[in-house]
């Protein structure tokens, strides 16, 4: 069996028609549409335009106010003048590529708000940026971890847990079609030529699967698994290659950040049926934050975070709910049908058997229907015998403290490239309850975290790294010294900090400290 350690010392908005164009820009634009009589925000209200039109609008959040509620006449407008009427801005420019429209300002008054984040980023006229939220179409709740890539490109990213994210792509890519994906909704592509420059809202469409899908599929777990396995030789590489990944681990200690380290690798990944080599890791640029004011007597460190992600793998490293070893030891059943990139996948829930004690797992393997892919895995300790697995995480404490694991999730997605599947996304939550031995109050919480996400993938003469350029995967990598870059993440993507975190990392006067190799 698998086990992951930690060790502790102590707007674009979019709206989903789509129609062919046939006729110019300003034709277009002069179709006229019937508006009922009605109040609502403008979002609500350019929704029922785009409904009633046929177009797709883009625009950035910043300039015009998704929320601002209006009143709007029962009559007939062209598509110029609804949208002139809804927005309040007769000076609004109006372009047409494809079946979106591209609202704007006049460019001397373009008020348009550069993407937040938290490092400085030196701009290069060579890379261009696309950024913005994801979020549902019906809830406006942010996405978390959804996918953004370049169609037909190994060059990606995902969003953040506020749904938030940036893109950075060479110049040649400006022609590019820009690919937004989550599990559960309709994928979307959009030209990246119109995304540039924005702070785009962008509403998924969740996906509706037909009920015949439903009920006549009859699905038996054990073997669905069983055929993804037999299927890795066809799903998965079997030659090595380098993914370029960003990686970040933080402590939180009382709901306050307590260090945060950034990173971007390049991992020389080796194929899944490869069991005599170990994946490398060759470290590009790090960055690290950590919170000299906090005072308190715990320090918490994250021990072979960056192994945990290479391990993670389970494609290769085969965790013992995916062997169906004749132990036998977890149930599994078929419960639930979802679309992920707009393929049927089937959802196999497990859990560890009634009469088998200890801590183990339970959780959801997520498997095309199709090509049998293994696409998704989340999988968590067994909440009922967790608190029994705390010597699998804690390597040394304090011998006046008590910790005590309170959950640990994992989460592992893989995306296809070339028909080809590889490791996308790996996170790991940690949450932890210190208390002092004979004491009956003083009780506080831990959150540790650690994530990787694959933002390149090349298979081009791949080798392995020399010697001392490997960086040791077991350490406490927030120790590690390098020497000092200005520019920073340059032009490596990233995973924006949440809102949370961000806010947390700007009241930290401390030291920050920028390193790069």
């Amino acid at each position: 069996m698998i086990k992951w350690e930690a060790s502790y010392i102590i707007c674009f908005f979019l709206l989903f028609i789509s129609l062919p164009m046939q006729a110019d820009g300003n034709d277009m634009l002069d179709r006229k549409i019937v508006l009922s009589k009605q109040k609502g925000t403008i979002y609500q209200l350019l929704e029922d335009v785009s409904e009633r039109s046929e177009f797709l609008f883009i625009y950035d959040s910043k300039i015009i106010d998704n929320e601002k509620r209006i009143k709007l006449k029962k009559k007939e407008y062209t598509i110029r003048e609804a949208i002139y009427a809804i927005t309040g801005n007769n000076k609004i420019q109006m372009q047409i590529i494809g079946n979106h429209i591209l609202l704007s300002l006049p460019s001397k008054t373009n008020t348009t708000t550069s993407i937040p984040i938290v490092t400085p980023v030196i701009k290069d006229s060579t890379y261009f940026d696309i950024g913005g939220v994801l979020q549902d179409h019906y809830s406006k709740e942010p996405i978390s971890f959804g996918t953004i890539s370049v169609k037909e490109n190994p060059i990606g990213t995902i969003s953040n847990q506020n749904g938030e994210f940036r893109l950075r792509l060479p110049d040649s890519l400006r022609q590019s079609t820009i690919h937004f994906s989550h599990i559960g909704y309709e994928p979307q592509e959009v030209r990246s030529e119109i995304l540039i420059d924005k702070y785009n809202t962008l509403a998924l469409e969740p996906k509706v699967i037909p009920i015949q899908e439903v009920v006549i599929r009859l699905v038996n777990p054990v073997k669905l698994i069983q055929e993804m396995l037999d299927r890795r030789k066809s799903n998965y590489t079997d030659q090595p290659v380098y993914l370029t990944t960003f990686y970040r681990e933080g402590v939180e200690h009382k709901k306050k950040l307590a260090n945060l380290t950034e990173a971007i690798f390049k991992v020389y990944k080796t194929p899944y049926n490869n069991i005599q080599h170990s994946d490398q890791v060759k470290l590009l640029k790090m960055h690290r934050i950590s919170n000299e004011q906090d005072h308190d007597s715990l320090i918490a460190k994250i021990k072979s975070g960056i192994n945990a992600c290479l391990t993670l793998d389970v494609v290769k490293n085969l965790p013992d709910f995916l062997t169906l070893d004749e132990e036998n030891l977890y149930t599994y059943a078929h419960t639930d049908i979802t679309v992920i990139d707009n393929r049927l996948a089937n959802v196999i829930s497990f859990e560890q058997k009634n009469n088998i004690s200890g801590p183990l797992y339970k959780g959801e393997i997520y498997i095309d229907a199709e090509n049998y892919a293994l696409l998704r895995v989340f999988f968590e300790y067994n909440p009922k015998y967790i608190k029994d697995a705390a010597n699998m995480f804690i390597r040394k404490k304090s011998k006046g403290l008590k910790i005590i694991p309170q959950k640990v999730s994992y989460t592992i997605t893989y995306k296809s490239w070339n028909e080809t599947y590889y490791i996308n996304h790996v996170k790991g939550d940690l949450y932890f309850k210190i208390k002092k031995r004979k004491s009956l109050f003083n009780t506080n919480n831990l959150h540790t975290w650690f994530e990787m996400v694959t933002c390149k993938t090349d298979t081009s003469d791949v080798k392995r790294f020399v010697k001392n350029e490997i960086l040791p995967t077991r350490t406490i990598f927030g120790e590690t010294n390098f020497i000092y870059d200005e520019n920073f993440w340059g032009n490596f993507n990233i995973i924006l900090p949440e809102e949370k975190l961000y806010e947390a990392i700007s009241k930290i006067s401390s030291k920050i400290e920028e390193t790069g190799y």
